[in-house]
């Protein structure tokens, strides 16, 4: 905690930053663009999902992208992996997905991508995105896809920027799970039980069994993190013990996100949020976030 600390920066202004610009990369996970792509050349969802983003690792097998996403069935990522590599190249999925994210921010986008404010934007995300680096250790998905080569168009460079810096701030958050003694698994189930995102959603989208479910939602009742059982059926509640975790899991991956956005300083990090937070407003209202994408690809 000392570097984050030494750092000199308010990690709510790390945390801004990285709301704010977060829908600009996360559109990539929701999108048809990105699945026809995928589709193309032969690794339909959700196989398309793992190897394009598991590609800056290279053709690994489920073991390091099941470790490294941590909250995916690792028996989901086994049935995509290492078969895609059997139809398609990493490098062809890495640029399969940085096409995907130029046509989808384009759609949503329109004439705004040529506008002053994207290429700004883009400074600021790149230099946070690259002083991150200097910060690497143990943090294992940043640092291989800090290995992939920058785009070239402002749009695109916000995007990779902004991956960059998810990856960066996803590594520091799974350190905090298994500080807190949470499997992947119940991080999710969390999640869901504090109403911020779809419990169905996280569940499905991440391959789990009602079975495998209700047994973490059992653990965390024993840790007395979600409210004993209501009414038969009923979604799990966080209890106050559970807020206060979660609370506190937040709070630690801001700290962690910290020394990427430092350069920055509040006033950088204000300003990345004031350019980007109209055009994340854009493409949400566009829908290109809509979570029933996922699903029907999957199918």
């Amino acid at each position: 905690m000392a570097a984050e600390q030494s750092a000199g920066l308010d990690p709510a202004a790390a945390r801004l930053a990285w709301r704010a610009t977060e829908p600009l990369y996360g559109l990539i996970f929701f999108v048809p663009e990105a699945h026809e792509r995928y589709a193309a050349l032969g690794i339909p969802e959700p196989m398309g999902y793992f190897a394009s983003r598991g590609a800056a690792l290279g053709a690994v097998g489920p073991g390091p992208v099941a470790a490294a996403f941590y909250n995916f069935n690792p028996a989901l990522v086994a049935r995509a992996l290492p078969a895609a590599w059997s139809r398609t190249t990493p490098a062809a999925a890495v640029e399969a997905r940085l096409a995907a994210a130029d046509a989808a921010l384009t759609r949503g986008l329109g004439d705004a991508i040529h506008g002053p404010e994207v290429a700004e934007a883009a400074q600021l995300a790149r230099r946070a995105a690259e002083d991150a680096a200097a910060h690497a250790g143990g943090r294992a998905l940043y640092a291989a896809h800090a290995e992939l080569p920058w785009p070239e168009t402002p749009h695109t460079v916000l995007w990779h920027a902004q991956m960059l810096l998810r990856e960066f701030r996803g590594d520091g958050h799974v350190a905090a799970l298994l500080v807190a003694g949470l499997s992947g698994l119940e991080a999710l189930v969390l999640h869901g039980a504090s109403g911020e995102v779809d419990a169905r959603f996280l569940r499905i989208s991440r391959g789990w069994s009602r079975d495998d479910w209700a047994g973490a939602v059992a653990a965390l009742r024993g840790r007395g993190l979600l409210e004993p059982e209501g009414e038969p059926g009923g979604a799990p509640v966080l209890s106050e013990q559970g807020r206060a975790l979660r609370a506190e899991l937040e709070a630690s991956t801001d700290r962690l996100a910290v020394p990427a956005y430092a350069g920055l300083g509040e006033a950088g990090c204000a300003r990345l949020a004031e350019l980007t937070r109209p055009l994340s407003r854009t493409v949400v209202k566009a829908g290109l976030l809509n979570p029933e994408n996922v699903l029907a690809a999957s199918r």
